[in-house]
Formats: structure tokens, sequence, C-alpha cells
């Protein structure tokens, strides 16, 4: 569970201004590990299921084809035997492929808040800060590690660390690395900039009304 989406804001979280988008300083949960390098967004959420309206069911499409064996029936696919983790755990150019925000979209309603691995593409990175999913970089060799531990204790805590930009497992703290874009849109809050926007409408339209090339 994420930190201060919990309502616990951290120790110098920024005021409370009216906005209604949390900040997010910590991630804490158990672990789902998903190995392979370049695992793209078809993968984690096939076209077909793009043309649905919302994104409502979007987490019961996620890996939907790899989930499933020949038969349709599920597999022992890592979403469907770490049903109810947060942590997701996987390794290099993680997200690559079409720009899609339906596949962090569809991570997220399965339950992902946070992922450790050792890459990420640039889109998918940049998707999942707007959803509020806090995306976490380290070393091919720490990555393994975590995904060999979820592996062999898949009830253990993990806490992926904003502010540090660490993850902290069976009493070790791994550093990594988060963008400073994504790092400061969590610490402040500001990740979901159209809510943020929906919450400061007067502030908006002040700005608006006192621009001179804006209609009355």
């Amino acid at each position: 569970m994420s930190d201060d989406a919990a309502g616990h804001a951290g120790d110098d979280a920024p005021e409370d201004d009216g906005a209604a988008v949390p900040a997010i300083r910590r991630v804490a949960g158990t672990g789902v590990p998903l190995r392979g390098d370049d695992i793209d967004t078809d993968q984690i959420l096939p076209a077909r299921f793009l043309k649905a309206v919302t994104f409502d069911d979007m987490g019961e499409y996620a890996f939907y084809d790899q989930r499933r064996d020949a038969d349709g029936e599920l597999n022992e696919h890592p979403f469907n035997e770490y049903q109810g983790a947060n942590v997701l755990a996987v390794n290099d150019n993680f997200g690559c492929g079409s720009s899609r925000e339906h596949a962090p979209q569809g991570l997220m309603r399965w339950g992902v808040e946070a992922i450790v691995g050792e890459s990420f593409a640039e889109i998918f990175q940049d998707n999942c800060k707007s959803l509020g999913i806090a995306t976490l970089a380290v070393d091919h060799g720490d990555a393994v590690d975590l995904q060999d531990f979820i592996e062999a204790n898949p009830d253990a805590g993990i806490e992926v660390d904003v502010r540090e930009e660490t993850v902290r497992y069976d009493g070790k703290t791994v550093e990594g690395d988060v963008p400073d874009a994504m790092r400061e849109a969590l610490l402040e809050g500001i990740w979901d900039t159209t809510a943020v926007m929906r919450t400061n409408l007067d502030r908006a339209k002040e700005v608006n009304d006192s621009l001179p090339y804006t209609d009355d």
C-alpha cells in the first residue's frame, strides 16, 4: 500500500492546499516477480482490449494472453500466482513498444503500486508517473536477487521508498534511481495533473481571465 495514499503523509510532506492528489512517499506490501527482458506493452495489455470505453476493467486484461494456456485456462503466470501483491519486480527495458496508456492502467488496476526493475521504457515510465505508480531502477543483480527473494518468500514485506530511492526487504536496503520528475511529482502530490487542475478551477479561471488573448 502506498504510504500517503492511505492518508499518512511524510514527516516533511507539503501542506494540503486543497488538492485531492495524495503525495506518495513510499509503497509497502508484497511482491510479484516477473522475469524477462523487453516485456512490451502489447504483452502487458493486448491491443484488442484498447477498444474499451473506460479503463475500469483493465486490471483483468493485464497479461491476458500470457496468463492462459492453449485451452484458455489460467496457468502459473506470476499474475495468477501472486494475487494481492503490489510491488512488481521486473528486468530490463520493461514497458517497451507502443506508448499505450492502457498498459500501466492495467497494471495499476490489477494492484501494482510500484515497480522495481533494471530499466524502463521512457514513455511507459512517464505514463506510470501520471498514475502515481513509482518506478525504481536497480542494478541487474539487485533485480534478480529481489525476484529470487519474492519467489522464496511470497508473503514477505517489501518497501519502496520514493524519497530515499531505495527498496527494502529481508533486513537490507538496496539503492536505486527514481527519475527526478517522477520523484518530485509523487512527493509533492502533483502527479495527477488533471485532478490538480480540477481542484484549482478558480485559480485557473483567474489566470484565464487575466490573459489578453482569451475570450470572456
